[in-house]
């Protein structure tokens, strides 16, 4: 069985994350795309436009000293919608740790990802990791 057209482009999406290829990866977001981070640190909030959601995927990075890394688990997905399941490390100067499973759940419109909604599997540890 083949594997869906929207579920090989999240596959691509990683991929362009953790090669740091930001043009590529904003090429799979609408204009207006938007996503959602759910919690209560610096980043949580709407991201609203391919700009910010550039802006918020730096600040992983800044926050992390370079150090934030996703691993793709696994991801289906249908001519409307995609889920992706995967673990998310870093650290932070301070030392601490982050080791924690994600979903994102993407609401894909015209082949693009219109409405992203990343929800970490321990909301707490995430929050904990990424509050100054």
């Amino acid at each position: 069985m083949s594997e869906h057209p929207n579920a090989t482009r999240a596959r691509q999406g990683f991929e362009r994350f953790v090669q740091g290829d930001m043009p590529a990866l904003l090429d799979l977001f609408a204009d207006d795309a938007v996503w959602h981070v759910p919690g209560s640190m610096a980043l949580s909030g709407t991201h609203t436009g391919r700009d910010a959601i550039v802006a918020f995927l730096r600040g992983t990075a800044e926050l992390t000293g370079g150090t934030y890394h996703v691993e793709l688990l696994w991801t289906v997905a249908d001519d409307g919608h995609l889920a992706a399941v995967y673990r998310a490390r870093g650290s932070r100067p301070d030392g601490r740790e982050l080791d924690v499973e994600q979903a994102l759940l993407v609401e894909v419109e015209g082949g693009r990802w219109k409405v992203v909604r990343a929800q970490p599997l321990d909301q707490a540890a995430f929050d904990a990791f990424w509050n100054d």
